[in-house]
């Protein structure tokens, strides 16, 4: 199975996550939030924009909405006077109270388990749901965000050409019990070692295994 979605071999992919796993048993996303219902706005928050940037605009937020009715009632204008250093805050705005109707609406206010129910909802696509989807309820997804892709791509792990051609090769290459928290190793290597203009090779603990040409050792 490794031979056609990856370019490294399965002790080699074994390995990689191994190594990933010893340095950080337990590795935990970035963003700051308080509930599942916080999560899932943070997430849709954070869409071309950092997780730097979005907590320190939630940190006023949560305590005043950290329920899709208490969103409701901040309203537009309101929540658009707390997230307005982020990027795309009059859109994010809008689909966050859409999303905040459609729980009350449809979900009994509670945040959805399934994919299917999530992408539905306003301003959640695919990788929001999936990144839902792994933190909030444990579920082994992989939202591939240009973190991941890169490094999928420049190590050989899972190359593909599209987000979707690469999360398929990695949920396909991964090793089930890696599969929890391969999406927090990625993107912490990507964010902090293996980024995109130099990738600091020096500090990486899979240069042996990784198939990137232009190491910078």
């Amino acid at each position: 199975m490794a031979g056609k979605y990856s370019k490294l071999n399965r002790q080699q992919i074994f390995d990689f996550f191994a190594r990933l796993a010893e340095d950080n048993p337990n590795p935990e996303g970035e963003l700051e939030y308080v509930n599942d219902f916080t999560l899932l706005v943070a997430v849709v928050l954070s869409a071309q924009a950092t997780d730097v940037g979005v907590n320190k605009a939630t940190r006023s937020l949560w305590p005043v909405a950290d329920t899709p009715e208490k969103m409701l009632a901040l309203g537009v204008d309101g929540l658009k006077e707390h997230i307005k250093t982020i990027g795309l805050y009059n859109s994010k705005a809008e689909n966050v109270i859409k999303l905040c109707r459609d729980l009350i609406d449809k979900h009994g206010g509670k945040v959805p388990q399934t994919r299917e129910e999530l992408v539905a909802l306003a301003g959640v696509g695919r990788k929001t749901a999936n990144v839902v989807l792994n933190i909030a309820f444990g579920q082994p997804t992989c939202a591939v965000d240009t973190h991941i892709f890169r490094v999928s791509n420049r190590t050989g792990l899972a190359p593909g050409k599209n987000v979707d051609k690469v999360e398929d090769a990695l949920m396909k290459v991964i090793p089930d019990p890696f599969k929890l928290h391969a999406h927090h190793w990625l993107i912490l290597l990507g964010r902090y070692i293996c980024k995109a203009r130099k990738p600091e090779c020096a500090k990486c603990k899979l240069t042996d295994i990784c198939l990137y040409k232009e190491k910078t050792l």
